[in-house]
């Protein structure tokens, strides 16, 4: 695919050697997304290697100042810090950025989008468009079309996060330390602050002195406001990594204005898009990471009364995403496949 074939966009993908990138190509794949070329970018040191795109091989080109000459959308998953040097030069170039990073995410100008959510939002780019944290995505999807009915004053959110989030070293690390672990090895970390096998922590993030939350959790907060445009929402969360490879799971427990029912709450979760209830109580069958990796929807489950609660506003409940999936990819794809711009190419 080295020249263009159509009138299909030019898609450049940023960082595509990592775990994101990986997934924003089987996405695209899976979900026939037009491609009249495809930019493989990533460092210097992986320039010259190659990744497969829809049976042919792709090269991968150096990440530079002019690599984005040519491109229709780029897909940002390498950091913030490449986020910020290299976004506004594509953008410059002519190209929509849809960033998976932090860098963008609070900044007014640049819309926070979960399709399912907010894609009204996608036309008010100035050409970044933003995909949220990973954990705000996987608790804001069965949240908003509950909101919509019942407005949620207050939330706890108590994640289960996994190395996925932290990129494809963190997830090696998980599973190199568990076999040291097994064979009665020492492993020593390298990724993560802590042993990851057979171990969970606060997340990797770093930790606020004055107010003791992490950036996770701060993101969290910030990112819920700005999406569901509701600044008086409390929010409560702390996050934690897990030794899972790749989906997040939380417990979520919301107060709505109204009473609300569990029964309600089911038949609002049955008509959501991008959910799907797995909620066995006989068979003590809930959402569990093993099931939603690999999955586009948010598993949902544990929907209960919250006993603390007896005024009847409260509802608990557990969920699971696939974090590069819905929590990263996925999201950024729906996005691209709703832009203007795209429909015009």
């Amino acid at each position: 695919m080295e020249d263009k074939v159509s009138n299909d966009p030019v898609v450049a993908i940023v960082g595509v050697t990592g775990a994101v990138g990986a997934e924003f190509i089987s996405t695209m794949d899976k979900r026939g997304f037009r491609v009249g070329k495809l930019k493989a970018l990533a460092s210097a040191r992986s320039a010259g290697r190659t990744v497969a795109f829809r049976g042919k091989p792709v090269v991968i080109e150096e990440l530079t100042e002019r690599a984005f000459e040519g491109v229709d959308i780029a897909l940002f998953s390498a950091g913030s810090g490449i986020s910020k040097k290299f976004a506004p030069l594509a953008v410059k170039s002519g190209a929509v950025v849809v960033d998976n990073s932090s860098a963008f995410r609070m900044d007014p100008n640049v819309p926070l989008v979960i399709p399912e959510i907010n894609a009204n939002r996608i036309r008010d780019h100035k050409g970044i468009i933003a995909n949220p944290n990973c954990a705000a995505i996987t608790a804001l999807v069965p949240l908003w079309p509950i909101h919509q009915k019942n407005r949620i004053k207050r939330v706890i959110i108590s994640t289960y996060q996994a190395a996925s989030g932290a990129g494809a070293a963190a997830m090696e690390e998980l599973v190199e330390s568990t076999r040291a672990s097994l064979n009665g090895q020492v492993y020593t970390p390298k990724v993560m602050p802590h042993p990851y096998a057979f171990n969970l922590f606060n997340h990797n993030t770093a930790v606020d002195p004055e107010t003791g939350y992490n950036d996770e959790e701060t993101k969290v907060i910030k990112e819920t406001r700005k999406i569901f445009e509701d600044d008086k929402i409390a929010i409560g969360v702390t996050c934690v990594r897990v030794p899972v490879l790749r989906a997040h799971c939380e417990a979520i427990t919301f107060e709505c204005e109204k009473p609300i029912t569990e029964d309600q709450v089911r038949a609002i979760m049955a008509q959501a898009p991008g959910v799907k209830i797995v909620d066995d109580r006989t068979k003590n069958y809930f959402p569990m990471p093993i099931d939603a990796s690999g999955q586009d929807d948010v598993l949902v489950g544990r929907i209960r009364k919250d006993l603390s609660d007896p005024s009847g506003h409260s509802i608990s409940m557990f969920v699971a995403a696939d974090q590069l999936l819905k929590g990263a990819a996925l999201n950024a794809v729906q996005i691209a496949e709703l832009l203007p711009e795209r429909a015009m190419a």
